[in-house]
């Protein structure tokens, strides 16, 4: 080790999130933020205070103990969370700043944390058409507050549909802007997962209805002394955004998708279907019109059409009504 005077555990833990996150993008540095704060709470419950404890207090079998307390997670978020803590170790010793035995973590790792099962994607696909009538026959407000109203549901109908036809992760839709769009040729150019250039396709419905936000909005944007194309294509609009043009963030984006499944299927449907839900949709509509698995994948952007397989499954109905049409 190079230096001769340890760092206390959570300078070290800030470190390790600075450089993820210059080499990962937003979301997995977020996400790693998290594992991290997790783990030092399991720290600090061991009474080995992160602030003030050095490294030479960390060993090995911290990761052993982070694994007992994810337990009440999900398998997939134990798994994130645990490479979260790997890579810290594996920072460290890249750094010099410890000596971890990493072959050790690795055991760990395998002996206490559990699997991630491949289950299918699951979504209620009648719920989520449900949703997207709601938004598209809903009536215009009325009230003292009716233009506001009037342009949230406007800019929520063109973003629920813009999730549903074009297959947008929920950041990569919030992150647009007007001039991503080739307003005659329904596509955009955008920078996806893996910072991978891409081209996402829009249907007419979903240009329909943002052209409709737009123009409702133009005023605003004409106010904004901005080029056009720099403006966000999702806009906020609440008090706190006033007149000016502020970009949505994927936080928006979810309360978005929350507020229309509670006012189109009640308050029970909420957290079950989420912005996610909408790619799913996106992915399985495409295989039951097409029926081919190379297409879905290019359209949805999977790395691997392992991934895309997962959704190429029937439906229990259309397994019954085949059934019974062969046997009754």
């Amino acid at each position: 080790m190079n230096n001769s005077k340890p760092i206390p555990i959570q300078e070290a833990i800030e470190r390790y999130l600075d450089a993820v996150s210059l080499a990962r993008s937003k979301n997995t540095a977020d996400t790693y933020g998290f594992a991290m704060r997790s783990f030092a709470k399991v720290l600090a419950s061991r009474e080995i205070d992160p602030v003030i404890a050095d490294l030479s207090l960390l060993k090995e079998d911290a990761i052993a103990w982070f694994a007992a307390a994810l337990k009440d997670r999900s398998p997939a978020t134990e798994q994130l969370y645990l490479q979260a803590a790997k890579g810290f170790y594996e920072f460290l010793a890249a750094e010099e700043l410890a000596s971890p035995t990493l072959p050790r973590i690795n055991l760990l790792i395998r002996q206490r944390s559990r699997r991630q099962g491949q289950r299918l994607p699951q979504f209620p696909r009648d719920d989520i058409e449900r949703i997207l009538d709601y938004i598209q026959q809903a009536p215009s407000p009325t009230g003292e507050d009716s233009r506001q109203e009037l342009l949230r549901l406007a800019r929520d109908r063109a973003f629920l549909l813009t999730l549903a036809d074009t297959g947008l992760r929920v950041h990569e839709a919030c992150k647009l802007r007007r001039g991503d769009i080739d307003w005659n040729e329904g596509r955009a150019m955008i920078i996806g997962k893996g910072d991978k250039q891409a081209i996402v396709r829009f249907s007419e419905r979903s240009m329909a209805a943002l052209k409709a936000y737009l123009s409702l909005r133009g005023p605003l944007d004409g106010a904004s002394g901005k080029p056009l194309g720099a403006l966000p294509l999702f806009a906020r609009h609440d008090r706190g955004a006033g007149k000016k043009i502020k970009q949505i963030t994927t936080a928006t984006g979810r309360n978005i998708v929350d507020e229309r499944v509670r006012q189109a299927l009640g308050e029970e449907a909420q957290g079950h279907i989420t912005p996610h839900s909408f790619r799913h949709y996106f992915v399985t509509t495409v295989l039951r019109a097409s029926g081919n698995l190379k297409l879905a994948q290019e359209l949805a952007r999977h790395t691997s059409i392992s991934v895309t397989q997962r959704y190429a499954h029937i439906s229990d109905d259309e397994l019954d009504k085949g059934y019974h049409e062969i046997f009754d």
